[in-house]
């Protein structure tokens, strides 16, 4: 098969020819023939024909005489320049003048052909094949360099250009967009323009050394924005070759991707966290184990021989005032880890009371001002305000704080002195407690707040605790509306400060409050109290506590029988017990409210919270009793409700 050879590639074309001579026809069928160009030939004589076949067949070149009878060649040059312009179209005719053929190429005609020269046939269309060829090579290449160069400019990437010594010649607007430089600025320069001071100049230079060797480099970046901003980017840089093989460009492509190292560093620390917060837990549970058998150790010893009939008075006390002491201790830790679990769950709430904060101070000074002293510490309160001025704050979450801050100073100083108080500071009560003791590193400054934290970590521990204290005073703070820090130096003491709002209450002269140990009691007679408890060993403790008043007591077992009994019997005052069976305290409150509106009615119940304590007032009862307390504290309450 006879081919017209395009490049390396050999083709048969499609010829039109639109002549109505069959002689001159069966010509240029043979000339073509005789050149060895293998076509399939189409011929038409009309319009018609002509239209039909350019239609429905993919013509690959037009021949056509100039003069035809009912058709012209000039109509169908235009007719197929307008609607298939790619198409070349070639004028072979016998009549055709200079300046018709001038004006044919003029219209869009690649070439013409006199029949007395039709030696020029084969060139011609060679020639008008090839260039179309030619063209559509170049349209295709210009298309795939324009789709080429849209995707490097739409490159969410960055895309750098630079020759073989690192110069850049082109980025595209991503890289413009993310360093923050122009292209003016980049252009021309070393791409260790990006470069950050983590980022060492041999660094660089050992990369360009290997990429011209021919080896392709991937790698990390932590490059630096014009404005100074750090940022990283996953890099590759290939070498670009010519024809020859030699390289005379490298092409950079950058991402982004400094949220994924971010994330990627943020998961290492979270898991990081988790393992440093099981290890804190684990040593947590061993300690508070330890922290709760050591006091329960000496509560079940020494309970045991107060049962010896031969043990004298002198002893029994003492063995007493161990039981008293590290049941104190005791009581401490299961608050500690009731507050922190409540903090943990959510569950703290702030209820605002008026309260007369001097008081409450001299009421933490004369709790912890024995056990200074046995450290050879002098205790001093500092006040700010007078006497009778009084704020509104969450008391029991302030003297919670505040019991937790002297509690530690006193344990953690064993000479000099403890300053505690406060002062008015831009509406805010700024306290602080001052201690001369053993001091915190700068490093645990932060730590000594987080749960399950401590100074002391081992196992030869000298001071105890369950690390709660501060980390309870912390979220109390924050709750409070207010912030809490630590300055300090190693072997010279500490000084914790924490702020609240300053709101000031009613300034009325306030008695002031007493100490639960110097609590007196008057000896009650003529009274009826209904103790509601279902717990028959707390009903034999206040029956007990109740016995030398000369008080009639009444038992109720539920909420049911404690207004059945107040409908049917005198009461002086109630002792409401909370959690009760059929009834609680709070509904069982709330009805005897309805018929007798002035009955004493005291709220004693092991909730202990603020939030417990303001939903009993909101039911009725007139003051609150948390379990376990004391005698002294107990019966002071009793006494003050009956005789008001």
């Amino acid at each position: 098969m006879l081919t017209l050879k395009h490049g390396e590639m050999e083709t048969t074309i499609k010829i039109l020819h639109l002549e109505d001579n069959p002689i001159d026809a069966q010509l240029v069928q043979s000339v073509l023939k005789n050149a060895n160009i293998t076509f399939e030939y189409f011929s038409a004589d009309n319009e018609k024909t002509y239209l039909n076949h350019l239609k429905n067949q993919k013509i690959d070149i037009i021949l056509s005489d100039f003069n035809l009878p009912d058709y012209s060649g000039t109509g169908a040059l235009l007719y197929a320049k307008s609607n298939y312009p790619t198409i070349p179209f070639v004028f072979v005719s016998g009549t055709m003048g200079e300046d018709a053929a001038i004006e044919s190429l003029l219209n869009g005609a690649t070439d013409y052909v006199l029949k007395n020269k039709m030696e020029r046939l084969v060139p011609a269309v060679h020639r008008a094949y090839n260039e179309v060829q030619e063209k559509k090579v170049r349209n295709r290449v210009e298309q795939e360099c324009q789709k080429l160069s849209r995707a490097v400019e739409q490159s969410p990437n960055s895309v750098i250009i630079a020759d073989t010594k690192g110069i850049i010649e082109y980025v595209n607007p991503s890289t413009i967009k993310l360093s923050g430089y122009t292209k003016e600025e980049l252009v021309g320069r070393k791409q260790q323009i990006f470069s950050s001071a983590e980022n060492p100049e041999d660094e660089y230079l050992l990369v360009w050394e290997n990429l011209n060797t021919g080896k392709m480099w991937q790698g990390e970046f932590r490059n630096q924005k014009k404005n100074g901003e750090f940022y990283w980017e996953s890099a590759s840089i290939s070498p670009i070759w010519d024809a020859n093989g030699k390289i005379t460009n490298f092409v950079t492509i950058k991402e982004d991707i400094t949220e994924r190292k971010k994330l990627t560093h943020d998961l290492i620390a979270a898991k990081e966290k988790a393992e440093e917060s099981d290890r804190l837990k684990t040593a947590f549970l061993n300690n508070i184990s330890h922290e709760i058998r050591t006091p329960l150790n000496a509560i079940v010893g020494f309970s045991e021989f107060l049962n010896d009939p031969d043990l004298d008075t002198n002893t029994r006390k003492q063995y007493t005032d161990i039981i008293i002491q590290n049941s104190d201790q005791l009581l401490a830790i299961i608050s500690a880890i009731v507050s922190i679990s409540t903090i943990e769950a959510g569950q703290e709430t702030v209820t605002p009371t008026e309260m007369n904060l001097n008081s409450t101070l001299k009421l933490v000074h004369d709790q912890f001002n024995d056990t200074a002293r046995k450290h050879n510490v002098t205790l001093n309160m500092i006040p700010y305000l007078p006497y009778e001025d009084r704020i509104v704050t969450d008391e029991i979450k302030v003297v919670q704080i505040l019991t937790n801050l002297v509690s530690n100073a006193v344990k953690f100083t064993n000479k000099g002195h403890i300053n505690f108080g406060y002062i008015v500071k831009n509406n805010e009560l700024e306290f602080f407690v001052e201690d001369t003791g053993i001091g915190i590193p700068i490093d645990m400054r932060e730590d000594i707040f987080t749960r399950f934290r401590q100074v002391e970590s081992t196992m030869a521990r000298q001071y105890g605790g369950t690390g709660l204290g501060l980390s309870i005073s912390k979220a109390y703070v924050e709750l409070l509306g207010g912030k809490i820090w630590v300055n300090s130096e190693l072997d010279r003491g500490s000084t914790f400060y924490f702020t609240i709002p300053y709101v000031k209450g009613r300034k009325t002269p306030v008695a002031e409050k007493t100490t639960v140990k110097g609590t007196a009691t008057k000896r009650i007679a003529s009274k009826t109290i209904l103790l509601a408890e279902d717990e028959d060993s707390n009903f034999k403790l206040m029956e007990a506590l109740l016995l030398n008043l000369n008080v009639n007591i009444i038992r109720a077992i539920t909420g049911v029988e404690a207004i059945q009994t107040c409908k049917s019997k005198h009461v002086d005052a109630v002792l409401m017990d909370i959690k009760m069976p059929v009834m609680d305290g709070y509904e069982a409150t709330k009805k005897i409210r309805e018929f007798m509106p002035t009955v004493p009615i005291i709220a004693q119940t092991a909730y202990a919270s603020s939030t417990d304590k303001s939903r009993a007032l909101a039911c009725g009862c007139n003051d609150f009793i948390s379990k376990p307390f004391r005698k002294e504290l107990f019966l002071s309450k009793v006494n003050e409700y009956l005789y008001r």
